[in-house]
């Protein structure tokens, strides 16, 4: 009987936060028979019905746009299943600081959605300019230290390359030996500078 009238209780207790009252489960002791599954679901639904059936406060909703990202995470969500909870009633029974609240941390500017700093545009710039400039250094030098290019990068190599594969008559379907070609073959180079 002591435990019926607890339950009965835990939901109208402000005492405990809303969460703990979703979730508390009352201890059956052994001797006593359990409950039906109708009447836990009609317990459920007058949890439901009396944790919805009362206003946020307005203290607790003011300013909520301001101070939503630095309240806990713990109390975010609180508040939230307390929203969630009212409005799951006939919405004109809302208040306006319950309606606008809601849609706020529903769609407000938080979280993923949040702008952008101001002036984060530029420093993006200006850090993708300086990557691009070290990155064109380090390209600069390497090329500068390497070594000259091999000498079957030179033009006239390349047409030596195209007579032997004339000769040899390689790819005839459709390539340098086929008829009527009118490609450069293997030439893709300058000519080899003189030193």
């Amino acid at each position: 009987m002591f435990l019926r009238s607890v339950a009965r209780a835990v939901p109208r207790s402000s005492a405990l936060p809303s969460a703990a009252v979703r979730t508390y489960r009352p201890m059956v002791c052994q001797s006593a028979r359990p409950q039906s599954i109708q009447q836990q679901k009609s317990v459920a639904a007058q949890q439901t019905r009396a944790a919805s059936e009362h206003a946020i406060s307005n203290p607790t909703l003011a300013g909520i746009e301001k101070r939503w990202e630095a309240m806990p995470p713990q109390e975010q969500a609180e508040l939230w299943m307390q929203l969630r909870d009212r409005m799951k009633v006939d919405w004109h029974q809302m208040t306006l600081q319950e309606k606008k609240a809601a849609y706020w941390i529903a769609f407000g500017p938080h979280g993923p959605r949040a702008q952008a700093p101001k002036g984060e545009g530029l420093r993006i710039f200006l850090k993708v300019t300086q990557l691009v400039l070290a990155s064109v250094a380090v390209f600069g030098v390497i090329h500068y230290f390497a070594k000259p290019q091999p000498k079957t990068m030179s033009k006239e190599w390349q047409e030596a390359s195209n007579e032997y594969a004339k000769a040899e008559k390689i790819n005839p379907l459709y390539g340098i030996s086929s008829e009527g070609y009118q490609g450069q073959g293997f030439v893709q180079s300058a000519p080899a500078e003189k030193s």
